[in-house]
């Protein structure tokens, strides 16, 4: 049974949401949101980086960071940027790239769902990055930026979205600077909403698909709420957080490729001889990057060319979901023993670069001296995901890529 329940969103007005809608503030850097924020005023990154509004000397962790976040968010308020629903909706989310439409469902999920692992984790936290958004959330004391979950596809609610959608007319419609198409609907119809509640109690789970330091953190913030209300209402808005929920057969995984600074002193020469154990290499003979099209092969960038590299037999094991992800066979049979990188969320060595850049992206960093080799990937698979997640296991860091990312700023859940 999935808790799924709609909210009163505080939105933008219809004329400035395209003005307003923000990429999650953790995909670009205080100095990149200064820059995309140049002459608009209304970015919603003026609250989720509200660093960009002071000194760039100060601390982005600073509480003078989160108070200057507090106060642009009430501004916006004053100012009818932003107004809230009068009654509890949901609503429907759209966005487009390159022709392929996802369409989710924005509500509110359970705090006691995720704690009880109904809303599926694949991924592990840092504590860090968690402080950050509770710090944020606790502040403001709203859901800012939304979870990103998804859900094994209904037939009855894909249906009811699909009609209310070929009915009604969005409340946000716009593309945003990178090309996504982004639509939004307001569902208002007390029978629709009803109808809603009652199909996602037959959905055995839900599952995180991008956003779960943003999870964990909303969830502290309601246990903290918990813990100052000792009498608490289970109904109460702090028990439930800012989601939107997908079906599994719309979204896209990208590929998450992988570049290293050195080859751990080894000459290339040697590199290859220590890989042939494990891995059947050939050159590559193609025109352009090599893109792997099937599970168990990749690409590798060295010495301005590129090669095949294809896992043998024996190192695969099939019996684990986790050890069977092709990010999971690079990592232990050849990033950790050959190159030396055992922890890769800390290595300085190794760093992660999103399908969306392109492989051309690997060879620029090759060629230009700042990385020596680059790995290209085939994606991690939506149904890998939900059965490691099912198995509650984890993913290694950095397994999942999804694009197009939800814009923050266009839906906001308040705790009180």
């Amino acid at each position: 049974m999935a808790v799924v329940r709609p909210f009163k969103a505080v939105r933008p007005t219809k004329n400035l949401a395209e003005k307003v809608a923000a990429l999650p503030y953790d995909v670009m850097t205080s100095d990149e949101a200064r820059d995309m924020v140049k002459d608009n005023p209304y970015s919603f990154l003026h609250i989720d980086k509200a660093e960009i509004d002071l000194d760039k000397n100060v601390d982005i962790y600073s509480d003078e960071v989160y108070n200057k976040a507090l106060e642009n968010f009430n501004k916006m308020i004053d100012d009818k940027i932003y107004f809230q629903d009068e009654k509890p909706m949901f609503y429907i989310y759209t966005l487009t790239m390159n022709g392929k439409s996802q369409t989710g469902i924005v509500a509110c999920t359970s705090i006691d769902e995720y704690i009880q692992n109904k809303i599926k984790k694949h991924e592990l936290t840092r504590k860090d990055k968690e402080m950050d958004r509770i710090r944020h959330v606790n502040t403001l004391d709203a859901n800012t930026g939304p979870i990103f979950l998804t859900y094994r596809s209904n037939d009855e609610i894909n249906n009811i979205i699909e009609n209310f959608k070929k009915d009604n007319e969005p409340v946000y419609d716009f593309v945003s600077e990178d090309n996504i198409g982004h639509k939004a609907w307001v569902i208002d119809n007390e029978n629709i909403i009803n109808d809603i509640e009652k199909l996602f109690k037959q959905v055995d789970s839900l599952y995180i698909a991008d956003g779960h330091h943003r999870n964990a953190s909303a969830v502290s913030v309601g246990l903290k709420r918990r813990e100052e209300n000792t009498e608490y209402d289970r109904n109460a808005e702090f028990n439930f957080y800012l989601s939107v929920l997908f079906p599994d057969n719309q979204l896209h995984i990208m590929d998450y490729n992988r570049v290293v600074k050195d080859l751990n002193n080894l000459s290339s020469d040697e590199f290859f001889k220590l890989i042939e154990d494990k891995f059947e290499c050939k050159a590559y003979n193609g025109n352009g990057c090599f893109t792997p099209i099937k599970q168990h092969s990749f690409g590798l960038y060295i010495d301005g060319k590129w090669f095949e590299l294809t896992a043998k037999d024996k190192i695969i094991n099939e019996n684990d979901p986790v050890l069977r992800l092709d990010v999971s066979i690079l990592q232990n049979e050849l990033l950790e023993p050959i190159l030396g990188i055992k922890d890769p969320r800390t290595d300085k060595r190794i760093d992660f670069v999103g399908g969306i850049r392109g492989l051309e992206e690997l060879e620029k960093r090759v060629d230009s001296g700042e990385m020596r080799a680059a790995f290209s990937m085939f994606p991690t698979s939506m149904e890998q995901l939900m059965d490691i997640a099912d198995a509650g296991k984890i993913m290694p860091p950095k397994s999942t890529w999804f694009e197009p990312k939800l814009r923050s700023g266009l839906f906001i859940h308040l705790l009180k």
